[in-house]
């Protein structure tokens, strides 16, 4: 069934589609050589449309999103999501509900207008409104303590910084996981 309540996607509206970035930079610790550094990455997103989704009173509207991301040309994405971006009218909420395959769930959220072209969406570890969940493994050794994503809608682009904050045994500090890229639109 087609979608025709795209005016009730409220800022998510303009991220229908199928976006692509050649530029994001990922900043991580690298395993394999024991430090930190950036990875370059193109990236691919589609965001599908669908809604109302009711509890009770309350009425969301949403994306199905999927993303991947590639270093230089290899095959196979070195990293992967699926989830939801939700729409709260009601109490401007624009919400991130997603998984990465390592095992962590999140579910970010912030304040946002039905016009807004820049919102921020945060999370933090334990939170039991906008929260992260992760693996035993990943709670042990490089535990997701908050996430925080800026993102910034233009005409046919937009673009993110994220910073997801890690406890991690490499480390005395918390240390910034940082990505950030910019995409255009390929697709309606």
């Amino acid at each position: 069934m087609p979608f025709d309540e795209f005016d009730k996607l409220g800022p998510l509206q303009p991220l229908v589609g199928t976006w692509e970035g050649e530029g994001g930079v990922d900043f991580s610790f690298h395993h394999a050589e024991g430090e930190t550094g950036n990875t370059d990455y193109r990236e691919r997103v589609t965001f599908s449309p669908f809604g109302p989704v009711d509890n009770g009173d309350q009425h969301l509207y949403g994306l199905d999103y999927r993303m991947a991301a590639w270093r230089n040309d290899e095959v196979d994405p070195f990293h992967t999501e699926v989830g939801y971006w939700l729409w709260d009218a009601d109490a401007g909420k624009v919400m991130r509900a997603f998984m990465v395959p390592r095992g962590t769930v999140v579910l970010a959220g912030g304040d946002a207008t039905a016009d807004s072209k820049e919102f921020t969406m945060t999370a933090k570890l334990g939170d039991p409104t906008f929260g992260i969940v992760e693996n035993l493994y990943l709670a042990q050794r490089a535990s997701t303590v908050a996430y925080e994503v800026t993102v910034r809608i233009g005409d046919g682009e937009f673009s993110y910084d994220e910073d997801s904050v890690l406890k991690m045994t490499e480390f005395d500090e918390l240390f910034h996981h940082t990505d950030k890229n910019q995409l255009r639109k390929v697709e309606d």
